[in-house]
């Protein structure tokens, strides 16, 4: 099991092309379950899928939407909004007639308070989790499972890439996003051990020097290469940054007695979503439903590995 600070994501196995037709077939979504009781779904409704990755959420959703409902999706990755758009595009011949609108839109959740008109929505659901369409595309190059360019971009028209920031970053700043992002105490060590083998041109390499220089822990329970890995997606993506402006976002987004659930992957988010909801729940936006975050069962984690990591908080609109 990994360490808590840090998701399991980069666990996921590689497939190219044709492992992303199986994992569109095979996708369940972490917590679906849980999520969708805790959002307590009501026909007609407007609801909210922040991410919609490969459409698992987004189809229950809509599936208990009804006719009269109306789903709202964002996702930055346009590979992944062509697959949703398929996917909710042919519901089951019974939910033919009784299936909601939907409007799919290539954008981060943070724009949610500059897209959603205030207090239009039920309820807003946002999967933390990095789709598996992209760890296991070695060309997105999110993994160090396989060898690929080091990109690492959700949205590939965005910038930087994450070779931008390994082989440009001055080296106390990319020791500064390693120990912030990661959490990563090695740091220091890491980025100097980055710079002098500039030019970096591959996961594969990068996942080398950083293991080299990381001098990796007896027992440890993560690759030594993870934190690095994620600390230079987060901020390649801006995650904890999006991740602020949509808790800013949702008490003005959604209507009174409106639900948000969040599910995260790693201290970093968790932290953030659960300081927001209770500074929240202080001045009066807020009434939380987890007092604690709700985790993934045994049988669940079986299925899904990365369920393992995953942490479900969820909060009334008030």
């Amino acid at each position: 099991m990994a360490d808590e600070n840090t998701d399991d994501r980069q666990r996921a196995p590689q497939g190219g092309r044709h492992g992303e037709r199986r994992q569109v077939a095979d996708h369940v979504p972490v917590l679906l379950e849980t999520a969708i009781e805790f959002l307590a779904v009501k026909r007609g409704g407007t609801y909210i899928d922040a991410t919609v990755g490969l459409g698992g959420h987004s189809l229950a959703l809509a599936g208990a939407l009804g006719a009269s409902g109306h789903l709202i999706g964002f996702d930055k990755d346009p590979a992944a909004l062509d697959i949703a758009r398929q996917q909710l595009a042919k519901p089951p011949d019974e939910r033919r007639q009784d299936w909601p609108s939907v409007a799919l839109l290539h954008a981060s959740f943070a724009e949610i308070g500059e897209r959603v008109a205030a207090g239009e929505a039920d309820g807003i659901l946002a999967d933390l989790g990095v789709s598996s369409l992209q760890l296991e595309d070695a060309a997105r190059g999110f993994s160090f499972q396989a060898d690929g360019p080091l990109d690492m971009r959700m949205d590939p028209q965005a910038e930087p890439a994450a070779e931008q920031v390994v082989n440009h970053m001055d080296e106390p700043t990319l020791a500064q996003v390693i120990y912030e992002f990661g959490e990563e105490r090695r740091s220091r060590r890491i980025a100097r051990a980055i710079v002098r083998a500039r030019p970096i041109r591959s996961t594969a390499h990068l996942a080398q020097v950083v293991t080299a220089a990381a001098r990796p822990m007896k027992f440890a329970r993560i690759h030594p290469a993870t934190r690095t890995f994620q600390a230079i997606r987060i901020y390649v993506n801006r995650e904890l940054e999006d991740l602020r402006a949509l808790l800013a976002a949702a008490p003005q987004v959604l209507q009174a007695g409106g639900r948000l659930v969040i599910v995260s992957f790693h201290s970093l988010e968790d932290r953030l979503v659960k300081e927001s909801l209770r500074q929240g729940a202080h001045q009066g936006q807020w009434r939380i439903l987890t007092n604690k975050p709700l985790r993934a069962g045994p049988q669940e984690i079986a299925q899904n590995p990365r369920a393992r990591s995953a942490k479900l908080r969820a909060a009334v609109r008030l």
